[in-house]
């Protein structure tokens, strides 16, 4: 998926879509029918059907800039894109009948020339939530095998954008530490999905795998092991130029003050001590929020990962801050007095993330916060993640109404797990189900937690059940008919199978290409 660049496809004047009549063996065919949309993931805006085909041979077929392009014969991010679809389209497809028999002398499509329409191509950038999206991965989903193993594609014009600027994947590296492999799996999985935001919550109480140069301390004494549960400098920048090779920000995820239990472990005199009665107990609380030195240290590691993170968000968290802690803390009893707070430690942490907030600015970074953070008061610039209440409709009235850019993750929690076809779930959700400032609201994100979750099940648990949420994300409000998107979804499931993503089945079914292990 391109999102960095803008971009115009010319299929020889042909279009962007097919119509396909599908073989019994093509897909999960024991329980999903042909769509008249084949296997179209997410569903565009708007597919204008033709029954024409042409045939694409490997050996004369290419990809190449338009003659009218703005785009630089050197970009890279065209170049990377234009080799790895081409490969995507000649490996093994799905098998379709034709609806015409009679295949003499079909014309052989040669060329998907590119056009940049803009002469700011954006080509060495950073993907934007302003970005225009245009999708090689549509392109791609097109071609088929017809029952002489020709490779396909049907002429149709398609108009697509996306409904949500805001498309996003999170996944957890504290709670179980996953692989760089793991990671760039699932960042080429989310660019066929036309995801285009990871949302990396990368450390947490459990561990912190980010090694900081300015602090090297906390990864060494909190990761789960200093050298081979960590992400170097370089693994981060391969993450972050891999991403964005497929259109997708990368915006990590410091949750505090709470959730940072191992900060603590190489930070002296972060987290607040306990007391049981009048004396220490010997245990810690959130990050301490009355002392100098915790803000000094807040602004030297945020002004640090504010320059090995480029995307122009960051995600501060400020969920789930337990104030057991801090009440029992004399030092803080005294401050709340100071500070004329009485007993209401909300306006604590408010307090905290007021000055956390401040201390971003100063990096020109936007900010992101986890929606308890709303409810105690915020800056206006702030974006508010709401991920309590289910659907959360009341709650995205509220945040909304307030006058806030808001994301919703409410109802996708994925680590949540139970028997039968959950992704319908997912996908029956309606992000707008509220009575507020619905423009307000750039989208959502699914959530892959990570309490039982690691590099030996993450990715089947994942996909294609995100799918489901991709295409809410993408597509019209409109595009609600689960029967079709089954259908639909089946085959795209085979299909990223058949690139070697272990996406678990939807039901009884078979693909043609089977996931061949590891």
């Amino acid at each position: 998926m391109i999102t960095a660049l803008k971009l115009t496809f010319l299929l020889l004047g042909i279009g962007f879509c097919y119509r396909l009549q599908h073989s019994d063996t093509n897909e999960e065919t024991r329980a999903a029918q042909p769509s008249k949309y084949g296997s179209l993931w997410p569903l565009p805006q708007k597919v204008q059907i033709s029954e024409v085909s042409f045939k694409l041979s490997r050996a004369s077929f290419q990809i190449i800039d338009a003659e009218q392009s703005f785009a630089d014969p050197t970009c890279r991010l065209l170049q990377d894109a234009y080799r790895r679809y081409y490969e995507y389209i000649f490996v093994g497809a799905q098998t379709h009948k034709s609806s015409s028999n009679k295949r003499a002398g079909r014309a052989e499509l040669t060329e998907l020339q590119v056009r940049i329409t803009s002469p700011d191509t954006e080509c060495g950038g950073y993907p934007e939530v302003t970005s225009d999206e245009s999708c090689l991965e549509t392109f791609s989903q097109l071609v088929y095998e017809d029952e002489y193993g020709a490779k396909s594609i049907n002429s149709t014009v398609i108009s697509d954008f996306p409904r949500f600027r805001h498309r996003g994947i999170l996944l957890d590296s504290s709670r179980h530490f996953l692989p760089l492999k793991v990671i760039l799996a699932n960042l080429e999985t989310m660019a066929m999905n036309k995801f285009n935001v990871f949302h990396w919550h990368i450390v947490d109480d459990q561990s912190f795998p980010y090694m900081s140069q300015t602090f090297p301390q906390l990864s060494k004494q909190g990761a789960y092991h200093p050298y081979t549960h960590v992400y170097t400098p370089t693994d981060v920048k391969i993450v972050i130029e891999f991403a964005r090779l497929r259109g997708i920000r990368v915006i990590p995820e410091y949750d505090t003050p709470g959730h940072t239990q191992s900060w603590g472990k190489g930070q002296k005199d972060l987290l607040t001590p306990c007391y049981s009665g009048s004396e220490p107990s010997g245990t810690f609380g959130p990050v301490n929020p009355i002392l100098n030195t915790t803000y000094d240290f807040m602004k030297r590691f945020f002004t640090e990962t504010s320059s090995v993170f480029p995307d122009a968000y960051i995600h501060l968290g400020g969920d789930e801050v337990d104030f057991t802690c801090w009440k029992s803390n004399p030092d803080i009893q005294k401050f709340m007095v100071q500070q004329g707070f009485g007993d209401d430690y909300k306006k604590l942490e408010s307090y905290y993330i007021q000055r956390l907030l401040d201390i971003v600015t100063t990096t020109k970074k936007g900010y992101m916060i986890w929606q308890e953070v709303f409810d105690n008061g915020l800056k206006p610039d702030t974006v508010v993640h709401v991920w309590i209440g289910g659907e959360s409709n009341e709650e995205m009235g509220k945040v909304t109404g307030a006058g806030y850019t808001t994301i919703l993750s409410a109802p996708w929690y994925l680590d949540y797990i139970s028997y039968a076809q959950d992704w319908q779930r997912y996908y029956k959700v309606e992000p707008l189900n509220f009575n507020a400032q619905k423009k307000l609201v750039i989208g959502g994100e699914a959530c892959l937690w990570g309490e039982y979750v690691d590099a030996t099940n993450l990715t089947p648990r994942l996909w294609p059940r995100a799918s489901a949420v991709a295409e809410r994300l993408w597509s019209a409000m409109n595009v609600t008919d689960t029967t079709d998107a089954f259908n639909r979804l089946s085959v795209h499931r085979c299909r990223m199978v058949e690139r070697g993503i272990p996406a678990q089945p939807l039901f009884s079914s078979y693909c043609p290409s089977e996931y061949k292990g590891i």
